[in-house]
């Protein structure tokens, strides 16, 4: 992990940015996933708490990384709960990392595209837009569902740039998901860069492979 990290500023104009751990703290959707719903899938089924996770661990585990995993309305047929509203009682876990705004005001003020790419589904997004206001400090808001497949996936980026033209070698991915990460260099994306604590009640995840920063904070520099 390098906390010194520095960026070539002057060789980037696009940014793509994730949202679930990397401007917004994972903190919200941990809880949500490991205690809120197991809690509610339980009392509606007359389980204990533990018998619950025990059914629904397996079943998230397997589709980790697909579009269903990030689907609200796939979980709420599954499940039949309503995923949604499940989320709306919790909403006020939703936080905006340390100095996310000051990196996005830095994007502006040095000329760099701010793109929001994202796995959430558009219910999800839409709560977190309206907890946090980071739809004013963006240029662009791109979901995965609207292109068909998830980010872990290397032909969305195909799809992404039919959607959004942008060089590969002037664009900056910033990400805490390696598989994401990994998909991205498949497609060319030249500057890749990992956040490694996105959940900020958990330890940092280390990781060797790319380029690494705990927080944004660290990368407001000089002009580029």
């Amino acid at each position: 992990m390098n906390e010194q990290l520095e960026i070539a500023w002057s060789a980037i104009d696009t940014v793509l940015l994730d949202m679930d751990g990397t401007l917004l703290d994972l903190h919200f959707d941990t809880y949500f996933w490991r205690e809120h719903l197991p809690r509610r899938y339980a009392e509606k089924h007359g389980l204990c708490v533990e018998k619950a996770r025990q059914r629904l661990y397996p079943d998230f585990a397997a589709r980790e990384g697909t579009m269903n995993w990030y689907c609200v309305d796939y979980w709420s047929r599954e499940l039949d709960v309503d995923i949604a509203l499940l989320k709306e009682e919790v909403a006020h876990l939703i936080a905006v990392h340390p100095h996310v705004i000051d990196f996005l005001g830095f994007l502006r003020k040095t000329g760099k595209r701010r793109v929001l790419v994202t796995n959430a589904h558009h219910k999800s997004l839409a709560l977190k837009m309206k907890h946090t206001r980071l739809g004013e400090h963006l240029d662009r808001i791109i979901c995965a569902h609207d292109l068909g497949l998830p980010k872990e996936n290397s032909a969305f980026w195909k799809r992404l740039q039919r959607a959004m033209p942008f060089d590969p070698a002037t664009t900056l991915l910033v990400d805490d998901n390696p598989r994401v990460l990994d998909s991205a260099a498949r497609h060319g994306i030249a500057h890749l860069l990992a956040v490694t604590r996105p959940d900020s009640r958990q330890p940092v995840k280390k990781t060797d492979r790319f380029a690494s920063v705990t927080g944004l904070g660290r990368l407001i520099g000089p002009s580029a």
